[in-house]
């Protein structure tokens, strides 16, 4: 953690402009209270990125963007909004007086939020890697996007002393595998999101989230010997598809 905190400071002093990468999904879960400080002593423009925009309603959206500015969607995955965010990044560069030929540009962000993935949709080919599971990027890396913009791409980091086991599992900080109480995140998905998991997989709803689990489970054929409801084993599944962007908002 320390080693990786080291990077973002480097990155903050060598960039001329940083990209804050949140989930639009978990926005207030995924800001970064510590970075967004750090950058603003600096007086260097912030922007604030919106990743997985295809996973939020269009109506959510504005919401969501209002408290942040300047602030950009984006679906890495569909390349959408990445003519928008390299022009926000060349407004804000010469709002602040940067002329250089290339601007430098530091992507930061919590594990898993798509910081790589953003990079090469803006570039519009696999320079930086990615993965679905946490923490694939382990050193910063230098990827130019285009004549005009170079990227730094950094591992993701966690604030200081957070410890929030929920948050983690469902930014996918802690990827579905590492997950120690997968049925438990599962129904704490369940609680913050009514109804989302029991469209997603066409079961009936009910207030007893064990119950609802049980009947994922069964529908799935996901057993244990004895033909009963292997619970864990649900969890991740469930768990894997949030953290991989399978289960949406339901349309309405």
């Amino acid at each position: 953690m320390t080693e990786f905190w080291k990077i973002v400071n480097k990155v903050i002093r060598d960039s001329d402009v940083i990209l804050l990468v949140l989930d639009s999904r978990l926005v207030k879960e995924t800001r970064h209270p510590e970075i967004e400080e750090k950058v603003r002593k600096t007086g260097k423009p912030l922007i604030y990125v919106l990743n997985k925009c295809d996973l939020v309603k269009k109506e959510e959206i504005e919401k969501l963007k209002n408290p942040l500015k300047p602030a950009v969607f984006i679906s890495a995955k569909d390349h959408l909004g990445t003519t928008k965010l390299r022009e926000c990044i060349l407004i804000e560069a010469k709002r602040a007086k940067i002329e250089f030929k290339t601007i430098t540009v530091g992507v930061l962000g919590y594990p898993n939020v798509g910081k790589s993935s953003i990079i090469n949709a803006m570039k519009g080919k696999h320079s930086a890697s990615t993965s679905s599971m946490s923490g694939h990027t382990k050193s910063l890396m230098k990827i130019r996007g285009d004549n005009r913009i170079m990227f730094l791409d950094t591992p993701g980091v966690l604030p200081y002393r957070e410890k929030d086991a929920v948050k983690h599992a469902f930014i996918g900080t802690v990827d579905f595998v590492n997950e120690k109480d997968p049925d438990i995140m599962a129904m704490k998905l369940m609680a913050k999101y009514p109804g989302l998991i029991e469209h997603h997989y066409q079961v009936e709803p009910n207030t007893d989230r064990e119950e609802v689990l049980e009947q994922i489970a069964i529908k799935k054929m996901i057993l244990k010997k004895g033909k009963e409801p292997d619970l864990a084993r649900t969890g991740r599944m469930i768990l894997q598809e949030w953290q991989k962007g399978k289960i949406r908002p339901k349309d309405e």
